[in-house]
């Protein structure tokens, strides 16, 4: 039977629509304990989520502190013949590269490698770029080669083939590169992102994009993302639709953050919140963190923000107020139960939105429990509880 469900997941829907079946790993952090990496180097890998939405024209900023957690990844293919990669599909960046044979660094060949020689579509651009990381640069080059997505064929895409990558932590991620579905405002500027060539080459049914997530994720199958419409027996009842506030990132507005059936006012002059699949935890203005763990009755220790597992079922709830509509997070959602130790999937981040408001980053913690829909046509972000 498992065969048969993972067998229809890949099946086409219609022209131009695809499911791609999404696979869960555990923690880079996890990852790295079992291969003997000292807890100091963990620690010094960790920063401010939210710089990974801080940009400029030289480079373009990324951050893996949203890595270093639980991460979601499906399989792409890049040239002819195809060769195979494990991407991110992130929502909060906007290029696409992999690890390439022109790397030797040890992170790059204990992954899948794209070979330029190999392909017979491929392309050289020349032009090198940066993608760069608090704990060091990944440079690329720039090519063009046609990207397989199941029946989907994008001809002349331009990616990055990595020249060199740190070895802490991409020689222990289990994903071998990110695809990057954000606007082409932070995308490498003067090239067509992925989606950007989709569309014009009528490789969609409709311009919308969309998440599922298991609660209930394994390895083989923690959700899925659906490219060219919606699957509306991943999730129940209406959608409710909150337009992009800024064509950057996938940026809603807030009008309240509830704590059980307390109001916080935090959100009384506004909040933004940036959807991101590429992120695992819930990311809360650094301002009202301490509140918000008061709150909860919980304090920091080494492990994370821990609970005890017997008071989780009475701990209130979350609910943020979007489009006028309560989207609630019950506990059982925003606290983790690890081999027995519970914590509440939460991260704080100082970094404000463009225009000055407390910004939320609504990651795969929040998307467990709403099935979200990314319509590019309408500039808008559509959830619904998922089924």
């Amino acid at each position: 039977m498992r065969w048969l469900v993972l067998a229809l997941l890949c099946l086409q829907l219609g022209e131009g629509m695809v499911r791609i079946p999404l696979r869960k790993s555990k923690s880079v952090g996890e990852l790295m304990r079992e291969k003997g990496v000292p807890e100091g180097v963990l620690k010094g890998l960790r920063g401010d989520p939210g710089r990974k939405y801080q940009f400029s024209n030289a480079v373009t900023y990324e951050t893996l502190t949203n890595y270093l957690n639980s991460f979601y990844f499906g399989e792409i293919s890049i040239g002819t013949p195809p060769q195979n990669f494990l991407v991110i599909f992130d929502t909060g960046s906007s290029n696409l590269w992999v690890p390439s044979t022109y790397c030797q660094a040890p992170a790059c060949v204990n992954h899948n490698r794209f070979n330029s020689s190999q392909s017979s579509t491929f392309s050289d651009i020349g032009v090198t770029y940066t993608l760069r990381y608090g704990f060091g640069d990944v440079s690329v080059v720039l090519g063009y080669d046609t990207v397989t997505i199941q029946n989907i064929i994008v001809r002349n895409q331009e990616f990055g083939l990595t020249l060199d990558e740190p070895s802490s932590p991409f020689y222990y991620l289990d994903f071998d590169g990110i695809l990057g579905l954000a606007y082409p405002a932070v995308a490498i500027s003067g090239y067509n992102t992925l989606i950007q060539n989709m569309m014009q080459q009528s490789q969609l049914t409709e311009s919308v994009f969309s998440f599922y997530f298991s609660r209930n994720p394994t390895y083989n199958y923690g959700g899925e993302v659906i490219l060219g419409g919606i699957a509306p027996q991943l999730y129940s009842g209406e959608i409710t639709w909150a337009p992009v506030v800024e064509e950057v990132y996938w940026k809603i507005g807030i009008e309240e953050f509830a704590i059980g059936s307390s109001a916080t006012g935090w959100c009384s002059q506004g909040c933004h919140g940036i959807v991101d699949t590429g992120t695992f935890l819930l990311t809360i203005p650094g301002q009202y963190m301490s509140a918000f763990l008061q709150a909860l009755g919980v304090e920091e220790s080494e492990d994370g923000f821990v609970v005890n597992c017997n008071y989780v079922p009475s701990m209130p709830s979350l609910s943020f107020v979007i489009s006028g509509t309560q989207l609630v997070l019950p506990p059982s959602v925003y606290v983790l139960n690890n081999n027995g130790v519970c914590t509440v999937a939460v991260e704080s981040t100082y970094v404000s939105s463009s225009s000055g408001q407390p910004l939320w980053i609504l990651g795969n913690i929040f998307l467990r429990q709403y099935y979200s829909i990314f319509d590019i046509a309408n500039n808008r972000v559509g959830f619904a509880l998922s089924a």
